[in-house]
């Protein structure tokens, strides 16, 4: 009887214990299939280089994938190798076409070079004569189509080159030259370049070197039009993201207002937020809207947090001090086309007509308009870094480098 009773236990503990392997199997299998592979690095690397030429640079679990046939952008980046969460924004839709589109093709990529200005009497966008809706707006070739040249590379940075010719609105011909090097940073020189200490965190950095140079004989001059690099960065959106940007103290009439939020209409005041020396902006790709911080208002610094993965997005570059003449890109003759703003932040979301070109949210940043002699250069640096770890080591960053908590971020709205 004892022995019966034993077999009938045994039994018993047998069956429970196969039932809880079964069950933490059939999670685990769950929890793989619920695994987004499009946000992945690896798969989102692998997709690109079936449609175009990419150049990988890495360092350790950090990578970047560069496109040389759309300007040498950066179209995404990792922190945690190829499984890893991809950062950038790619419109796979169009890449997947492999045909081109009218006025812009959207290719996506979280660092682009691009030149201004957009709009105004001295566009490179508009044909002269012609009104400033969209069916005349083209972006240039050289910003969109055309493969920028590999003249080098190594395993951490590659330096693409391009010569180009244009025209603007006023019949100004400009004749230059690109210069881009791309380098990814180990932990070291993110500390030495940044200042940031990335201890802790799983992190990929970048800088980028964007040099303009004048291959005119003649010097570029405010009356007959200037040129500016423009560098825009292409992320996905969330309604996990805000975007915050630091800005310098000071009266409105001195320095400008805090925040230009006129570009696409008002934005409302559910959608950004001034508190303070602080601008928060929401990135959820739901409601299109721009801003931009007037050069005597902005630090050089932007960034955006996502409170649902733990990632801290960073962007760092050197402006000139005291510089105020950058290009206005607005679609009008303007009474002052060098009255642009420095930084910008764009919110993707729905046309009036419903369709949408993303959804994705921009961090950019602009140089001075240049008024270069022949021969003469203008650089624009900037570094993008992206951080994931746990919240208090993420928040130490967030203070130091953006002045706020992450807790005042994840409560702006």
């Amino acid at each position: 009887m004892k022995t019966i009773n034993l077999l009938l236990i045994a039994s018993i503990i047998l069956a429970s214990c196969t039932g809880t392997y079964q069950t933490k199997k059939n999670n685990l299998k769950e929890k793989n299939m619920n695994i987004d592979s499009t946000k992945q690095y690896g798969f989102n690397r692998d997709f690109l280089k079936k449609h175009t030429t990419i150049i990988e640079l890495r360092n350790a679990n950090s990578a970047i994938a560069l496109a040389p046939s759309w300007q040498a952008r950066v179209m995404t980046s990792t922190a945690e190798g190829d499984s890893g969460y991809s950062f950038g924004w790619i419109n796979r839709n169009l890449i997947g076409t492999g045909k081109l589109v009218p006025h812009i093709n959207p290719f996506g990529g979280e660092e682009r070079l691009w030149l201004g200005p957009e709009g105004g009497q001295f566009s490179i966008f508009f044909s002269k004569g012609k009104s400033f809706i969209y069916d005349n707006w083209q972006t240039p070739a050289f910003l969109d189509t055309t493969p920028f040249q590999l003249i080098s590379s190594t395993d951490s940075s590659a330096l693409f080159g391009n010569d180009i010719s244009t025209e603007n609105y006023s019949g100004t011909s400009f004749k230059f030259r690109i210069e881009r090097e791309v380098t990814i940073l180990s932990d070291k020189e993110i500390s030495k370049q940044t200042s940031i200490d990335v201890k802790g965190l799983k992190c990929v950095a970048y800088r980028s070197d964007n040099k303009l140079i004048n291959q005119d004989n003649f010097a570029w001059k405010r009356e007959t039009g200037l040129l500016s690099i423009w560098m825009l960065g292409m992320f996905n959106p969330s309604p996990a993201i805000i975007i915050v940007i630091p800005v310098k103290p000071g009266e409105d009439k001195i320095i400008g207002p805090k925040v230009n939020d006129t570009y696409f209409g008002k934005i409302s005041d559910d959608r950004l937020k001034v508190s303070g020396e602080h601008i928060f902006f929401k990135a959820d790709g739901k409601s299109r809207g721009k801003i931009g911080i007037p050069p005597l208002r902005a630090t050089g610094v932007m960034g955006s947090y996502d409170s649902e993965n733990k990632i801290l997005t960073l962007l760092i570059c050197r402006l000139p001090e005291g510089k105020k003449d950058y290009v206005n890109s607005s679609w009008q003759i303007q009474e002052n086309p060098f009255s642009g703003d420095a930084l910008n932040s764009y919110n993707d979301g729905p046309l009036e007509d419903g369709s949408q070109m993303g959804p994705f949210y921009e961090l950019e940043t602009s140089s001075p308009a240049a008024e270069l002699k022949p021969g003469e250069s203008l650089s624009h640096i900037q570094y993008t870094l992206h951080l994931k770890g746990e919240v208090q080591d993420l928040d130490k960053v967030a203070r130091k480098v953006l002045g706020v908590s992450l807790e005042e971020i994840t409560r702006a709205f």
